[in-house]
């Protein structure tokens, strides 16, 4: 794991709108487990590096949690993804992008847009580097 410690940003300005973003992604990746289609853990990666430079006390906090930490260490530590976890989250959003797509059936923009917002998020998942699962060389 990286043992150097987030620098926190000098402007009080930028550190409270570092933590407004961070809560505000919080509070969206709460929303997203019970959401269909919203996504939790971009929020959450999103508020850790946003509190990492605003509030050391929450990143660790987060860090430390036991939802949210084993997820935020491991990507602390490997900044990558196995390729079982980019199957697993390009898979529930293609089933959950297809229901929604059909919930909107004879409302063909909200369709078309579902699809787009669907395949920039496989494409975002897509390009985060994929490692192999612990104990495989």
């Amino acid at each position: 794991m990286n043992d150097v410690a987030p620098q926190v940003h000098r402007s009080r300005l930028v550190r409270w709108l570092l933590w407004l973003a961070g809560t505000a992604s919080l509070i969206l990746g709460a929303i997203g487990v019970v959401v269909p289609g919203l996504p939790t853990t971009p929020f959450v990666l999103l508020a850790a590096a946003c509190y990492a430079k605003a509030s050391p006390r929450l990143h660790a906090w987060l860090l430390n949690h036991r939802l949210t930490g084993p997820m935020l260490r491991d990507w602390e530590a490997n900044r990558s993804l196995t390729r079982r976890t980019k199957v697993i989250a390009v898979g529930s959003m293609l089933v959950m992008v297809s229901f929604s797509i059909w919930s909107f059936r004879h409302r063909w923009i909200a369709q078309a847009v579902l699809v787009v917002l669907g395949a920039v998020g496989a494409w975002v998942v897509l390009r985060i580097p994929t490692r192999r699962p612990p104990g495989h060389s």
